[in-house]
């Protein structure tokens, strides 16, 4: 039995979106580094760095934070990949040092009409109390929100 200081709380939520845009688009914007570190960021005063290595086995890292910290720290390993379709994914995600949580993570791309409805369900064992599962859904489908502007601003590749 875990101390009361070590506590985890369990969480899913999905997110769904359509965009104006071909699966074959959005799959580029989520999947090729120069697109998604655009677009896939805390706000705009954080110094912030993105590596992504999209393959199967391949990784994905995004650092920033607030001059003075914390520093949120994203590491990402990539499970499965359909072109155009599927990613799922694990992920950790820290503050500073601590690790506060512990996804994963699967994005679903489905053509309707000449747009894309997208699909994200996270399943998450968030730790200690440093974040919540409503809290981990709000800041996703604000980058959900990040991925729209982005698509509408860059409609081609």
């Amino acid at each position: 039995m875990s101390s009361p200081k070590h506590t985890v709380t369990h969480g899913s939520f999905t997110i769904e979106r359509t965009y104006d845009a071909t699966p074959a688009r959005v799959f580029a914007a989520w999947t090729r580094a120069e697109q998604k570190q655009q677009w896939f960021k805390g706000p705009p005063e954080w110094d912030s760095h993105h590596a992504l290595d999209f393959r199967i086995g391949g990784s994905e890292q995004s650092v920033g934070g607030p001059e003075g910290g914390p520093v949120h720290r994203f590491d990402s390993h990539i499970y499965d990949i359909v072109p155009n379709e599927r990613v799922v994914s694990a992920y950790e995600m820290y503050l500073d040092d601590t690790r506060i949580s512990v996804s994963l993570a699967t994005l679903e791309l489905q053509r309707v009409g000449k747009g894309t409805r997208l699909v994200y369900t996270e399943h998450g064992a968030f730790l200690d109390a440093f974040d919540k599962p409503a809290g981990r859904e709000e800041g996703t489908r604000g980058l959900f929100d990040m991925l729209g502007a982005f698509l509408a601003e860059h409609p081609e590749e």
